[in-house]
């Protein structure tokens, strides 16, 4: 068994191949030599080209993912550059919730649209809705309007969740079989490197010359670009098709695609339609998930409510916890009502100590203290020109006040603190990187290792607990956040390598872009419900994160691992199709239930 080509020169990988024999009443088997087959039974999986289509998903996915997360790693820089309000996190994390609210019903459509139509047109103009959100957000930053961001982030939301289920089932279409999981490893890790190449450059950018508005217009690019990968998967599937249907090859789901992509294709009717009337993939088959499925999504729904938001406000969090903390309260500038460093500041501006009146020691991770107020008009610089605005009057500066995009802040009056910001933010956006690094790094192995030994639910649970100890040791604790998130990337990683995989397994095949529509919706829900509770948090809590924000983390965790552990308790009663290792898998796929496939996005 290897590779070898077929008549067009096509490499067909015979690992893959399932073998059968033929449906005539008469055996003929006694006529063949016995180490072989009467016939071969072949699919996609059994051509090499499944890694090409594996890689472009990837690249349309990392596209996407990188989009996302720009407002993320952005967080203190959109603080900055927007209007001043009091209400800055109730509008940030609204981009947020607006991106969701679409996806409590799409995905539903989407999952069934792709059951019924075909992945790789889904896909398509999945990736086509997101790229005109990720250029409307853009146009929406340029404009300094939060309403159109708004509705960037709701068309960007329109595609992407269900841009996740169509590259899923395209890689459950591609990769039937063994190697299932360890394809959505290989998906998930290169895929994550957008949010991470996101975390690092959009900070960078945001803070040289090209500003905020650069950072924002790389999405659109990006997103751009995927869309050539998303039409050569079409290309890829059509030919595919054409090879195994003249090799005699598994094509009967995926006849309907490639009727759509033949110009000339007759329209179908009753009987030349290969399902059956039951067999038909209809919307509401959703209330035939049994118990297991609905466990699950409960599961996914508060598990992922400490994965994805936290990672929304994680540089806010990262900032105020250990990066750029207040100035000390027991120090004060020697001229209050002076600028301290830029050129509008002609000599020094010390920070000094109430009680002994010595200089002040700022610790590295403290922000320098700021004037207390500040009163700058048109004729104090002729550089004026070249801020913002034509005067500066706030009697009671705050730290709301100072945008330090705005090169009066940056270069005339408060450099050290914009400084300072610059590089804090960089730093954060860095750290935050740690989650999705470990996911990048350690998600092929995992998927190789769940194939192996199974037990996702049992995994799910301790993924799940350790999210809880990661959210409390960052409540009250102040230590370095590099172990806690180190933690945070390991029970990620854990969860979604079995989380996702485990969906297929408790419902039939026919309805796994459904069943992951469903489970998209309803995460959606709360993805869409816990910025909003996030902001509430932060404005109760005295415009602050710590702890009461982390405190909400650790209660979807630890709910998580209450579910997690019925989960355990009712597979086992159900013959442990969770936990069971891949040759149960592989057995119950062949038996007519459903292969594994994965979701990436949410987040």
């Amino acid at each position: 068994m290897g590779l070898e080509p077929d008549d067009d020169g096509d490499v067909v990988d015979e690992s893959n191949q399932q073998l059968h024999y033929g449906n005539n009443d008469e055996d003929f088997s006694h006529t063949l030599p016995q180490h072989q087959p009467a016939a071969m039974h072949f699919n996609k999986s059994s051509l090499r080209s499944r890694w090409l289509v594996l890689a472009l998903t990837c690249t349309v996915m990392t596209a996407s993912y990188y989009s996302y997360d720009i407002p993320s790693a952005l967080h203190q820089q959109l603080s900055d550059y927007m209007p001043q309000s009091s209400n800055f996190e109730r509008n940030f994390n609204l981009l947020y919730t607006v991106y969701s609210i679409p996806n409590v019903i799409l995905p539903l459509f989407g999952g069934n649209f792709v059951d019924r139509y075909g992945a790789p047109q889904c896909l398509l103009a999945f990736a086509s809705i997101v790229c005109c959100g990720s250029v409307l957000l853009s146009i929406g930053v340029s404009n300094k309007s939060w309403e159109v961001m708004y509705l960037g982030r709701f068309v960007f939301g329109l595609g992407a969740e269900s841009l996740c289920v169509a590259q899923s089932t395209i890689t459950s279409d591609w990769f039937e079989g063994k190697d299932i999981a360890f394809a959505m490893g290989i998906g998930l890790s290169i895929s994550r490197l957008g949010s991470i190449f996101n975390n690092i450059t959009s900070p960078k950018v945001a803070n040289r010359r090209g500003g905020i508005q650069s950072a924002f217009w790389i999405g659109p690019v990006l997103t751009f670009l995927s869309l050539f990968a998303a039409a050569l998967i079409i290309f890829v599937d059509r030919r595919a098709i054409k090879k195994l249907k003249k090799r005699g090859g598994d094509v009967a789901s995926t006849e309907l695609t490639e009727a759509l992509l033949e110009d000339d294709a007759p329209v179908r009717n009753e009987n030349s339609n290969p399902c059956s009337e039951s067999d038909q993939v209809h919307l509401t088959d959703f209330r035939k998930f049994g118990i297991m499925f609905w466990l699950l999504t409960i599961s996914c729904f508060v598990v992922y409510g400490c994965v994805l938001p936290f990672n929304n406000v994680a540089a806010g969090i990262l900032l105020e916890r250990n990066y750029y903390k207040s100035a000390p309260s027991s120090c004060h500038l020697l001229h209050p009502d002076q600028c301290t460093s830029g050129y509008l500041q002609n000599g020094t501006n010390p920070s000094l100590s109430d009680s002994t009146g010595a200089l002040c020691s700022i610790d590295p991770s403290q922000a320098p203290l700021l004037p207390s107020s500040v009163n700058i008009t048109s004729s104090a610089s002729d550089q004026i020109g070249e801020w913002d605005n034509e005067a500066y009057v706030y009697p009671n500066l705050t730290t709301h006040d100072v945008q330090c995009n705005d090169p009066f802040w940056y270069s005339a009056c408060t450099s050290d603190y914009c400084s300072k910001e610059s590089a804090s933010t960089e730093r954060a956006g860095k750290v935050m990187s740690i989650p999705y690094l470990i996911s990048a790094l350690s998600s092929p192995p995992l998927g190789k290792l769940v194939d192996k030994i199974g037990r996702r639910a049992q995994i799910a649970s301790l993924a799940s607990g350790l999210l809880f100890v990661v959210h409390l040791t960052m409540a009250v604790s102040h230590s370095s956040p590099v172990l806690p998130l180190v933690g945070q990337g390991i029970a990620y990683s854990c969860y979604a390598a079995v989380i996702w995989p485990s969906v297929p397994l408790t419902v039939d095949k026919k309805f796994t872009g459904t069943a992951f529509g469903v489970i998209t919706s309803v995460q959606n829900i709360g993805l869409a419900l816990f910025p909003l509770m996030i902001a509430s948090i932060y404005k109760a809590s005295g415009n602050s994160y710590i702890p009461n924000v982390e405190f909400f983390f650790m209660s979807c965790a630890g709910l998580g691992v209450l579910i997690g552990l019925l989960l355990n308790r009712l597979d086992r009663r159900n013959g442990g199709k969770l936990n069971g290792i891949t040759s149960d898998d592989e057995s119950r796929a062949d038996a007519g239930f459903a292969n594994v496939e994965d979701e990436y996005f949410s987040p």
